[in-house]
This record gives structure tokens, sequence and C-alpha cells, in this order.
């Protein structure tokens, strides 16, 4: 057997690999590698606190479109969810023509979430698996942006996305400003469009059943960032890192990103049949003090993606409260 088809002799683990750039350059000069030299000793940057494994409860919610008697059903559910974090290991050269190259580093990340009352072959049913990868991006000359952060997704349903944003630290319990899940028109200017599905006084075959929600309450609808209150309430928080990412720009910074769909979701004449088409998403790192003085790692999340179906915009909202193991 030649050297050009010789296998390896073990299989690549994570263990084993480490980015590490295989072509030459020239190093940076100037402001950057200066930077680069005074940088954090941690790589990851506002990532860093993401390391591990997080579980926990929350809540979903999303306007299915519906082929029958009317357009739309709302999907309601209580969920569990296990989150995982892995770093990649090693620099992640990006060259530059503009500007000097940077460096970026990350984690690859996968999240499960299960329905926490729907039982399907004696198992939790599962609703949602997302495999990607957070970026920490340090501060460009061009475009002229301060560091951010960066989420990349892969969502089963056929789309992925980048988000792209900011990192912000403060000190106390978070504020989780409202969410609505009301739709609106797609052009401006963006009217609010109500319908009777949530409001759960009012009974319907195109909501989920009463009994697959026992929890539910009519708050969560109306505002489902209710949800991240009560999990943050009684407990000591010190400090918090926000992350907020954008599919669109945040100006700023100049965001990078974007939504890419299947062709069944774009769909053609008269369609689409669920587009993705923005995200918007806030992740909140959270330390606090325990009963016993200890500190603990929680992590909670809003996320609303706008589906567009039928000359609307629907919120597809997600918010969960996650403690580290």
């Amino acid at each position: 057997m030649s050297d050009e088809t010789k296998v390896p002799s073990k299989s690549l683990s994570l263990e084993d690999f480490r980015i590490t750039p295989v072509s030459g350059g020239i190093a940076p000069t100037g402001p950057i590698a200066a930077r680069a030299a005074i940088a954090p000793q941690d790589p990851l940057g506002s990532l860093a606190g993401l390391r591990g494994t997080w579980r926990g409860t929350g809540f979903n919610q999303i306007w299915r479109p519906f082929h029958g008697s009317q357009d739309r059903f709302l999907e309601l559910n209580e969920t569990t969810e296990v989150l995982q974090f892995v770093e990649i290991p090693g620099d992640i050269p990006n060259r530059g023509l503009l500007q000097e190259d940077i460096t970026l580093h990350g984690l690859t990340y996968l999240q499960m979430i299960n329905d926490a009352n729907v039982v399907q072959n004696g198992q939790p049913a599962g609703i949602h698996i997302e495999p990607g990868i957070w970026l920490s991006i340090p501060l460009t000359t061009n475009p002229q942006d301060p560091e951010t952060v960066a989420r990349l997704a892969n969502i089963p349903h056929g789309t992925s996305f980048v988000a792209q944003g900011i990192a912000i630290s403060s000190n106390g319990t978070p504020t989780f400003p409202p969410v609505s899940i009301t739709p609106f028109t797609i052009a401006p200017p963006n009217t609010l469009i109500p319908f009777p599905e949530t409001n759960l006084d009012t009974a319907t075959t195109f909501r989920t059943p009463p009994g697959d929600i026992p929890n539910v309450t009519q708050a969560m609808l109306d505002n489902p960032n209710v949800v991240l209150a009560a999990g943050s309430a009684g407990k000591n928080i010190n400090s918090v890192i926000t992350l907020q990412i954008s599919t669109t720009d945040l100006n700023p910074p100049t965001s990078g990103g974007g939504t890419a769909n299947i062709a069944f979701l774009q769909g053609t004449e008269g369609g689409p049949n669920a587009q993705s088409v923005q995200v918007d998403a806030t992740f909140w790192i959270e330390e606090f003090l325990d009963d016993q003085g200890n500190t603990k790692s929680q992590l909670q999340y809003s996320q609303r993606v706008l589906l567009n179906f039928n000359g609307l915009s629907w919120p597809h909202v997600s918010v969960a409260t996650l403690l580290k193991d």
C-alpha cells in the first residue's frame, strides 16, 4: 500500500482533534496582534461559561400551518431539555483580505428537547434536536465591529441559520422583556392579527389538548418570558453574561447571518408552507448562590423564530431554565 492510500491506525476522536493552521502565512501585526497578546486567558471569552451539560425545563409555543378547514394550529409544550457544549480545541483562523487575519474560538453544541407530558412508545416524545456551533469573534476593523458572538444552527425541519450579536456583563437578576406570540402582517405596518386559540378559556380543536399541558397558564401565552422570571425567582444571582443574537443587523454590530430553508418550506405559488425568515434570541449565563452558599450556574434563554405563511408572520417562541450538571 502506498503512503497516499494508508488509513489512520485508529479512529479520530475528540481527544485527538485540534484545529491547527496548515498553510503558510505572515503572522498578524499591528493593533489586532497587540489585542491578541493581551486577550483574556480563556480563549472562549464571554462564551466560557457555556462549557458543560445543562438540564432543565421550559415552554415551547409554535403556530403550525394546517392543511384543512383553517390555516393554523397552536401547539404548546411543557418541555424538558438537555443542552451540551463541548469546546473546539485550538484556534480557528479566518483569513482576511480587507483587514488582518482574525482568530475565532468556539464550542459545538447539541440541544435535545422532549415534551414533558406526552409519551410515545414508553418514552417522552422528542420535539426538537439541534446540532450547532457558538463562536467567539474578536474586534474587527472591516467591518468596524466590537467583539461579537455567533450561533450557527441546524434544525431538522430543514432550516439552517447564522445569528450574530453581542455579549454584555452585568450583576444581579436579569430582567426579561415581554414577548408576544400574536401573528402580524408581513408587510409594514406589521399589524397584529389576534386569534382565539391564544385564549385558554376558548374551547378549540386547533390547540394542544388541555391534558397535554396541565401546567400551562394564560399568563404563559400572554408572555412566555414569565417562565424565565419564575425560574430565577428566589435565587441570589450575582453575575450575568447576556448573549443577544439575531439573524438581522443589531447595529452595532453589523451582524452577519440569515436563514436558509429547504424547498418544501419555501413552497412555490401560494407559498410558503412555513418559511423561517428571522431568528432572535437572548441567552443569560448566570451564577447564583444556593442555600448552602455554593456557587451554581444557570442558563436561561428566550428565542423567537418568525415563520411566514398565508400572508402573516407567526411567532414561534421557546424559553427554558437550565442548571449545569
